[in-house]
């Protein structure tokens, strides 16, 4: 029987029954090769031709022991984490060019080099005095961790067993070469190999490895998405580079909660953590605005309280703009349409810009009706009280639909002085709160009451 020959593209990762010099995915040139296979010899035609070793089966009681942590002293990062860095271990960080990865990765570096972890960082961009300026800058110049400027896989990980560390930093995945893969450094078959290595080589060592990746132009990390499942845990580095708050979000995590977050602040002296991230995001407000609103929410495990900020203006276009920043454009749009279909609120020949202040992103339900406040606060100019807190999500009908965790919601908006809130009704407040509660059943009700539209 003749064999079937694959071909795939080494820039997308695109399968082909025949060679071409052209990826149609993506348009690349003389990247399509042949997938060779890892065996071709007699015993790769049957499995049964060689037997395996039998696995040892265990039941779903059995006990296991909680992995050993070390905690970096950084609490925003040992948060993220789960509590601290696991032993053999593989993560992933993402972010934005120049957001401060590496700033970051440095500081967490010595902090865990200080804590007795042999700590090995290998840069493929940057040559070893440069990472030494940057931490004479950030005062960690008499950290304990061990730098290499690399780019070959082979080397790298011929000196990492010879040094046998118990952390390791490669900065980054899209700059290490194997050169057992035809491809250009980059590729998708050359960082699902480097990957694969270094994963590897973490579990089978027992070192912690903590992986830096580039992100594309639509905010995922670049490569193909295989590496993601290869690795126990997934963190973005969010941020707007004209704000200094900047969000280490937790997309994926073996060994704790995802959606997690720690805030940190860029100062001069590098990345400062923030303890009380609501007080941070809600410090620059000032009196009551019209389009203004305190939105209650939960990132993680952690209540953050941030401003939803509206502008309606009148527009002397044809096509209304709709701008969103920090939140879902489409959840925009649902929310506009029903208050036009629901509620007779029209904003035809509008302009609607939303900002969720502190450079922050939200993607929970729960601020459906903080955004609503905000648009009909700014349409009909008129500002909600200083002292008060909005959250719940909105329904297609209108309805108003209760969230989780609305306890620690109003418990973190009384630790930061608000008085009031609104919520949609039915939910589970508890009786301890201490703020002075409307609830509210649709949205037609939430016109009515809090601005006397409709």
């Amino acid at each position: 029987m003749a064999k079937t020959a694959s071909f795939s593209c080494t820039a997308c990762g695109a399968v082909y029954s025949k060679w071409s010099g052209r990826c149609d995915a993506c348009g690349e040139w003389n990247t399509i090769v042949e997938d060779t296979p890892l065996s071709t010899g007699p015993a790769s035609k049957s499995l049964g031709a060689k037997r395996g070793t039998a696995l040892t089966l265990t039941d779903l009681s059995a006990e296991e022991t909680p992995p050993p942590r070390t905690q970096s002293g950084i609490a925003e990062l040992d948060r993220v984490l789960g509590g601290g860095m696991v032993p053999a271990s593989a993560i992933l960080v993402g972010g934005d060019p120049g957001i401060g990865k590496s700033t970051l990765l440095l500081q967490a570096a010595a902090r865990f080099a200080g804590a007795g972890l042999k700590t090995v960082y290998v840069s493929g961009e940057e040559a070893s005095a440069q990472i030494r300026m940057r931490a004479q800058r950030l005062g960690l110049g008499d950290a304990p961790v061990k730098l290499a400027a690399a780019t070959s896989l082979r080397d790298i990980l011929t000196t990492l067993e010879a040094e046998k560390p118990d952390l390791v930093v490669i900065d980054s995945i899209q700059t290490v070469w194997a050169d057992n893969v035809d491809s250009a450094p980059g590729s998708v078959s050359q960082v699902r190999a480097a990957a694969h290595e270094l994963t590897s080589f973490a579990k089978r060592k027992g070192a912690s490895v903590i992986l830096v990746g580039h992100v594309t132009k639509e905010g995922q990390i670049a490569g193909p998405r295989v590496v993601e499942h290869m690795v126990d845990t997934v963190l973005y580095f969010e941020g707007e580079r004209g704000h200094q708050f900047r969000i280490l979000r937790s997309v994926k995590n073996r060994f704790g909660p995802a959606d997690e977050i720690g805030v940190f602040e860029m100062t001069g002296g590098g990345l400062a953590e923030v303890l009380n991230p609501s007080e941070l995001f809600l410090s620059g407000r000032g009196d009551p605005a019209p389009g203004s609103v305190v939105f209650a929410g939960i990132e993680g495990t952690r209540p953050v309280l941030v401003e939803m900020q509206a502008l309606v203006a009148p527009t002397p276009h044809s096509q209304p703009r709709r701008a969103v920043v920090g939140w879902d454009g489409s959840r925009l749009a649902m929310i506009l349409a029903v208050l036009e279909a629901r509620c007779g609120i029209p904003f035809a020949g509008l302009d609607v810009y939303l900002n969720v202040a502190g450079g922050i992103k939200i993607s929970e339900p729960a601020a459906d009706l903080a955004v609503a406040a905000a648009l009909l606060s700014a349409r009909e100019d008129s500002s909600l009280p200083a002292e008060t807190v909005v959250f719940g999500e909105i329904s297609l009908s209108g309805a108003l639909r209760p969230v989780g965790q609305t306890e620690n919601r109003l418990k973190e908006a009384q630790k930061l002085g608000f008085t009031s809130a609104i919520v949609p009704a039915g939910g589970k407040p508890g009786g301890k709160s201490g703020l002075t509660l409307t609830q509210l059943g649709d949205l037609t009700a939430f016109v009515g009451d809090i601005f006397g539209a409709g």
